[in-house]
């Protein structure tokens, strides 16, 4: 299960993330419920779902949908409570705590931990086009993927860091160097990652400067 001190690092990096984006997007009226459904269908996609025609699975991009889709959540869930991470933070935790099994939805009562995997991204992307988001569903879909919640900590911290890396080194400008030493960033970044202890209180900014150890000197 998340710690309280990993859904705070979370919250905040988004909260961040999107002021970078847009400073006042707490009012800006941005459906991040829309993006996280359509997040969803994709995770179908990546999945398999045609019967009538061969389909391999695909794990990875599976797992960076569901990525996706909690820093979408996380920004809705942030707004519910008027940019309050604090209170976010305590709500997601006793949504995490309440082992919550069965969801109401459109008259109809489905119990996730029964269905599989395409049933419940299926139902997870209902509820986002209904402007509703379960954390409970959610974290199954994210065990149905072979994910952790550690996992899930590690993937979303890195790619946020990375994101702000990007921009901090010139990315809109066109001076970001994306290929050190002949690896892409993405690449260094599994590096860092592997190198660092998820539990430490300042692990996104140990992810930063990780990256900013092996990123090229001007």
């Amino acid at each position: 299960m998340l710690t309280s001190i990993q859904l705070a690092t979370m919250l905040s990096l988004q909260d961040a993330m999107n002021k970078k984006v847009n400073p006042e997007w707490l009012d800006a009226g941005y459906q991040y419920l829309r993006a996280a459904m359509i997040e969803s269908v994709e995770g179908i996609e990546h999945h398999g779902w045609k019967w009538w025609k061969h389909q391999q699975k695909d794990l990875p991009q599976l797992q960076m949908e569901l990525v996706d889709i909690w820093h979408f959540a996380l920004s809705a869930i942030i707004i519910d409570f008027k940019g309050d991470i604090k209170q976010s933070a305590i709500t997601i935790a006793d949504q995490l705590a309440s082992n919550e099994n069965k969801i109401k939805f459109d008259g109809n009562y489905y119990e996730f931990e029964q269905l599989d995997i395409l049933d419940n991204l299926q139902l997870m992307a209902g509820l986002c086009a209904a402007n509703r988001f379960s954390v409970a569903l959610f974290m199954h879909i994210v065990t149905q993927a072979e994910m952790t919640s550690e996992s899930l900590y590690r993937q979303y911290v890195g790619k946020n860091i990375l994101n702000f890396f990007r921009q901090d080194k010139g990315y809109k400008t066109g001076n970001y160097i994306k290929i050190w030493n002949g690896r892409e960033d993405n690449e260094h970044l599994v590096d860092v990652l592997d190198e660092l202890d998820i539990s430490q209180e300042d692990y996104s900014k140990l992810v930063y400067a990780g990256l900013s150890a092996r990123y090229p000197s001007a």
